[in-house]
This record gives C-alpha cells, structure tokens and sequence, in this order.
C-alpha cells in the first residue's frame, strides 16, 4: 500500500483533468475517421477482438493513462495478486481464484480438487453415479446464490450447445422458493441431484432452499437418498456431513476464493456435469490465457489495463454514470448479471484500502440485456437519455452452425449500427425529437466464435479490468460488507416477524404486516 492512497495525489491525474478539459468539445465524429483510428486502438490475443476507437480518447490520453498507471504503481499490485499477498487486506486474505485456473502442477492441492470434482462431473453425465435405487440421474439443482449461482447459471446458458445428452440443470437462488419449486416441477427425486453451494454452509437462502430440496427428497424416499442424491460445494465439511452429505461427494473451496471470482473452482461443478469436463477445462484455459497476457505484457498493450483504464477515463475525467453491457448473442443474455455482481460488488466502496473516505466517484451501475432485445427496450434511453453511459457491445463472429448465415450477419449489422448510432448521432433541424446528439463511448469485443476458450478469455478479461480499476482508486475490490449488512438487518427483522414481536420491528416492517392483517 502506498502511503498516499489518493490517485489524485499522481501527477498524472492532475494532468488528465487538464486533458480533459482541451477535448471537451472534440466528439466522436472528429476523432473517427482519422486513418489509422481502429488499427490503432484496438487489440486482440487468439480468438478475441476489442476495438476501443469508440471512446472519447486520444493516444495522448492513453499515454497519460498508462503514466497514471505508473504512477499507481500498478504492476506492483498485479505481481502481490498472483504472488498470493494480503490483498483483501479488510479481511486479511489473498485472491487466488486466478490459481484455479492454472495449470495442475502449479498447485497441488488445487490440481487435486478439481481432478475430483471434473471426475464426478464425467461419472454424473455417464451414468456411473446414479441416485438412489441405481437411478440414473436426469436433473440437476444448484442451490446457491450470489457468486454460487450467477457464474454456474451463466456457464449453462452460454454453452449448452456442448451438452450432449447430459442431464438438464436448473437453478434454484431466490429465498422465497419459487425458483426451486419450478425446478422441481415434474422430476423424480431418485434421479435429481442436487449440488448445495456455499462457503460457510450457512448462508440464509441457500439453507432454506437446501432444506426444502431435502424435504421434498424425503418425502419420497429413505434418509439414505440424502448421500446419493445431493452434493456440495463448501469450506465447512463439518457441516455438510451433518446435513447429510457423504464427504465423498463434499467439493472444497477455499477462503481465498470470493464469490464472484468462483465459477472456475467447483462451485462450477453444475455447468461441468451440462457441458462436460473437456469444455470446462477449455474454459480454464481461457482464464489461463488472459492471465499470462495480463501479468507478462508491458501495461500500454495490455488489454485488461487498456480497458480498465479508459474506465476510469469515463468515470472520472468524463462523468459517465453507466456501463452498460449488451451482448448480441442470446447464449450470453445471463452475462450482464454475472458482470453485475462482479464491478458492483468490487467496485461500489466508499472507504479506501488506508480507511480514508472516498470523495471522488469509483465504480459505475453496470447493467444489460441480450442487445438485439435491448434496441425494443432501453435503447431509446442510450441513445437520447439525459444521462451518460458507456456499452459494451459483445459479439461471435461465427455464429451457431445451426442458424443460416444471414441470420447471424443481420445479428452483427444490428451492433455496427447500434455502436455508430451512438457515436455519430443524427442531426434534423425541423423536427427536434428526431434529433440524437450522439458523442455517446462505446467498446466493442468480438470472439471468433462462443466457445469455452474464448469464453473464458473474456471473463478474466473483466476480472482484471475491475482490479485494475481498484487499484488505481485505492479500493479493496475483494470484500463486500455491503451485503453482509443486509444480511444481519433480516436476520433480525426475520426473528421478530416469526416470533410475533412487532413492537422490535422497523416501522416499514410493522406497516407491513399492518396492510397484510388488514385484508384478512
């Protein structure tokens, strides 16, 4: 940690504010058409593509960028992440979710892991694990929530043509049950599996929802079925045996591991019993890439940095309040949620990592949809919103084999012309409300085509890109007591709600169950 975390306090902010200010009024349609624009800010590493021509920047701005990175002293903090230093220092613990994805021989312990976890994937969608009475299994249920849901659930989503004949996998998060009851809806409890995940085994949704899935087994079949019909995912052995889980079939994470950097540990066991080992071992090569060109490149071709640091560009020195994220594949509609919990957890800090305030802005709303659905929805609101937003337009060149090309090519046209919308606008002087004013930044990141590998690429690619970005604002990206707050306040609302208690209610609450008495 340096001794003045402020970033403002480097002599390149000082000097990006003043930069700032010389372009504000160069826009978008006047930096375009230089010759060597788009050859010149973009980048690639094997089968994916970022084409960044679209901010509002200059190489100047670049160059003062990467000096602020400097400055910053980032490529200290990249080495402390992969050397395995305290940089969770608010809860005095390393990150190493990028050791998940490394080579087996690298780490041992984690090597062994996920030898496990991939075997049982390989023997669930073989049929060599079966449920109870030998039954084998056709549906899957992952109970969990937050990192333990939104990655596995996105990995289903985005590669479910490497299926096969693999059981089908539902999801089940949400405390009120109704996503678990809809996945139960017409199975047969001898051939679901269930896999529970959760770090300590003990968060509140999860728990709930594991109980009703042990209930509901039970209520079919013996208290045996409990050790072939469920599994998990979990620090906490102790606990998971005396739910009833066989040890055998408990998968470890570790404390080094947050939630949202998850999916590549056995928290994604669901997603590799649906896509099958080999895929997800792609996919961990995909993380293994970009890793290798995040921690050896030099940060001005750096593509994380890149990135990250026209981020900050954005957020600091231009204002802009959303990152919007669309990707133009339906494969990938559950990727902006995943995106979501990762900046928003990480990068939503009012406290830096020296415990002073925070008085300058730090991570932006993220949020999206499926883009071709978005241009019905709120792509009135980017395109001539009072508000400031950045997109991510996020593509396959080569789409499905099963889609007619054309199909796929009025996909792609349907991005250009959304990201050059955005960009160049529309002028019409006799009628105002037809008039876009454009100048609106944009990134474009094209895959060769949605594979496990490429897939993989891009999620570490925003991993890195959200630490560097906390880096640079002195913030921890890797606690969340923002979430554990709410959690404490239910669980206290949620004593006096059962117990009958009103008078140990918040108003909100005894208004509540006012309105709710009032109808009966």
């Amino acid at each position: 940690m340096t001794k003045n975390n402020d970033p403002r306090s480097a002599p390149a902010w000082g000097l990006l504010t003043q930069h700032a200010d010389e372009l504000a009024k160069v826009t978008l349609s006047e930096l375009l058409p230089a010759p060597d624009r788009c050859e010149s800010f973009s980048a690639s590493l094997d089968g994916l593509y970022v084409d960044f021509s679209r901010y509002r920047a200059t190489r100047r701005t670049l160059e003062l960028l990467t000096e602020l990175a400097g400055q910053r002293e980032l490529k200290r903090h990249i080495d402390d992440l992969f050397g395995g230093a305290t940089v969770n220092v608010s809860e005095n613990r390393a990150a190493l979710h990028t050791s998940l994805r490394a080579s087996e021989d690298s780490s041992p312990e984690v090597g062994s892991e996920r030898q496990r976890f991939l075997a049982f994937a390989e023997a669930v969608r073989s049929g060599k694990h079966t449920g109870f009475g030998g039954q084998a299994i056709s549906r899957v249920v992952n109970i969990g929530i937050g990192g333990s849901d939104l990655g596995p659930r996105m990995l289903v989503a985005a590669l479910s043509s490497h299926s096969g004949t693999a059981p089908e996998v539902e999801f089940a998060a949400g405390i009120d049950g109704i996503e678990l009851h809809d996945a139960l809806i017409g199975a047969d409890p001898a051939s679901t599996l269930f896999i529970v995940c959760s770090k300590t085994f003990s968060t509140l949704e999860t728990r709930l929802n594991a109980e009703s899935a042990r209930d509901w087994l039970l209520q079919a079949l013996p208290a045996e079925a409990v050790a072939t019909n469920f599994a998990a995912v979990s620090a906490n052995v102790d606990a998971v045996v005396e739910f009833g889980v066989s040890q055998d079939l408990c998968f470890r994470i570790w404390d080094w591991v947050g939630g949202r950097y998850s999916l590549w540990s056995a928290v994604g066991l669901a997603a590799a019993i649906r896509i099958g080992s080999p895929a997800f071992r792609e996919l961990l090569a995909g993380g293994a890439s970009m890793d290798k060109h995040f921690r050896t490149t030099e940060l001005c071709r750096n593509i994380p940095v890149i990135l990250a640091l026209l981020g900050i560009w954005n957020r600091n020195f231009l204002g802009v309040e959303h990152h919007v994220v669309l990707p133009y594949d339906q494969r990938l509609e559950k990727l902006p949620a995943y995106l979501q919990q990762l900046f928003m957890e990480s990068e939503g800090k009012t406290v830096r990592q020296d415990l002073a305030t925070v008085d300058y802005q730090t991570g932006a709303a993220l949020w999206g949809g499926a883009g071709s659905n978005a241009q019905h929805s709120y792509a009135q609101w980017l395109h001539q919103g009072t508000s400031t937003a950045h997109t991510d337009f996020i593509a396959a060149v080569n789409g499905p084999d099963l889609l007619p090309a054309d199909t796929h090519l009025q996909n792609l046209a349907n991005l250009v012309a959304q990201a050059e919308a955005l960009a160049h606008g529309h002028s019409d002087e006799t009628l105002p409300y037809k008039a876009h004013s454009g100048n609106r930044s944009s990134l474009v990141i094209l895959l060769r085509e949605l594979s496990p590998h490429n897939l993989g690429m891009l999620i570490a690619l925003y991993e890195h890109l959200v630490f560097v970005q906390s880096m640079i604002w002195g913030i921890n990206p890797f606690d969340q007591w923002g979430v554990e707050l709410g959690k404490l306040g239910a669980k206290d609302v949620a004593a006096a709600l059962i117990d009958g208690e009103i008078v140990d209610l918040p108003p909100l609450g005894r208004q509540i169950l006012k309105w709710r008495d009032s109808a009966r």
